[in-house]
């Protein structure tokens, strides 16, 4: 990519992550924009100042920006259960301690322009925590998971371009981790089990959105 096209990508993408941001803000979130992803990092840190306890969902986006060693060093006593070192006993006391830890990070699966956050998950845990429980929520996306659409448009989003590469990743034996294209099956293994739309925020539930000029996992 040359630097004039990486320029022209990069106003482009401020230009719908701002306008999500404001109807994210409308919709009562609170939603702020980041220029890349080193950006949302210093403020994901600064959010989960002084947590006690932070909770992390299967997210590839918040993986990459290897929050977990520094608020470790913080002081925060960090849930992961995707530690591949975890019983299976062990794993799901996590998920159950996330739903009422300080701060629960995750990432968005898609984020319609008029500000509705879309996601699809296997177990339910991820969103769950994401609607209710924890004392702060933050959620951090990448501009390549922003929909010029409706729900529908954001529902496929997630099963065309986010499903199949975390089936894959998660070495779920489903279709999908054969082709890379969905086919809405019926496996045992199918992680598309539990579609969740944020149309406004939670009466209750204190989000964060930082919005990221730059791609960010799937």
């Amino acid at each position: 990519m040359t630097e004039k096209t990486k320029e022209l990508n990069d106003w482009l993408g401020e230009k719908l992550c701002k306008k999500v941001v404001a109807a994210l803000n409308n919709n009562r979130f609170k939603a702020e924009y980041c220029e890349n992803a080193e950006v949302a990092k210093k403020r994901a840190l600064e959010l989960a100042s002084g947590a006690t306890t932070v909770g992390f969902g299967g997210s590839r986006s918040i993986t990459d920006l290897e929050l977990a060693d520094e608020l470790a060093a913080a002081g925060a006593t960090i849930l992961n259960h995707g530690n591949p070192e975890l019983s299976p006993e062990e794993k799901m006391a996590l998920m159950k301690q996330q739903q009422t830890c300080s701060v629960f990070f995750s990432s968005a699966n898609a984020i319609t322009l008029d500000g509705v956050i879309v996601n699809i998950d296997g177990v339910g845990n991820r969103v769950s925590a994401m609607i209710f429980g924890p004392e702060k929520v933050i959620i951090v996306a990448g501009r390549n998971k922003l929909v010029n659409g409706d729900i529908c448009d954001a529902i496929k989003r997630v099963k065309d371009f986010a499903c199949a590469p975390n089936t894959f990743r998660l070495g779920k034996k489903t279709p999908c981790a054969e082709t890379g294209i969905c086919v809405n099956c019926n496996s045992p293994d199918r992680i598309c089990n539990v579609t969740t739309i944020l149309e406004k925020c939670p009466r209750l539930t204190d989000i964060y959105v930082l919005v990221v000029n730059e791609d960010m996992g799937f």
